[in-house]
């Protein structure tokens, strides 16, 4: 589990902007995990794109940023029971998981990525 030390709130609408690391640091097809405040978020850089989606995989709680990354369809595994998540949209595509995870909106602003967290 990876906690990102100092991080930095920028304004935006209602949201609050949460620096998480230099996007140099994240590896492409692979996920990280972030805490921010009470929100687990797993972190995907697939290229120049970053995704952020709810770490907890619904079906039975297990950190989604453990799973395999499937860089070409954007989508994360669970590595409990094999549930397969959109890094898009956090739609559960594949059994036994049948409900969503969280998407969290993603910005890399000068070389840092922020993720987006309502009040």
């Amino acid at each position: 589990m990876q906690t990102s030390p100092g991080l930095t709130p920028v304004e935006k609408s209602t949201e609050a902007m949460i620096r998480l690391c230099p996007i140099d640091e994240l590896v492409s097809g692979r996920a990280r995990r972030f805490d921010v405040g009470d929100h687990g978020i797993t972190v995907v850089r697939i290229g120049d794109q970053v995704y952020a989606i709810g770490d907890r995989c619904p079906h039975q709680n297990v950190s989604l940023s453990e799973g395999e990354v499937y860089a070409e369809d954007a989508e994360i595994e669970c590595v409990r029971h094999g549930s397969t998540f959109s890094l898009v949209t956090g739609e559960a595509l594949s059994l036994p998981a049948t409900k969503p995870t969280p998407v969290y909106r993603v910005e890399v602003i000068d070389g840092d990525v922020h993720v987006a967290v309502g009040p």
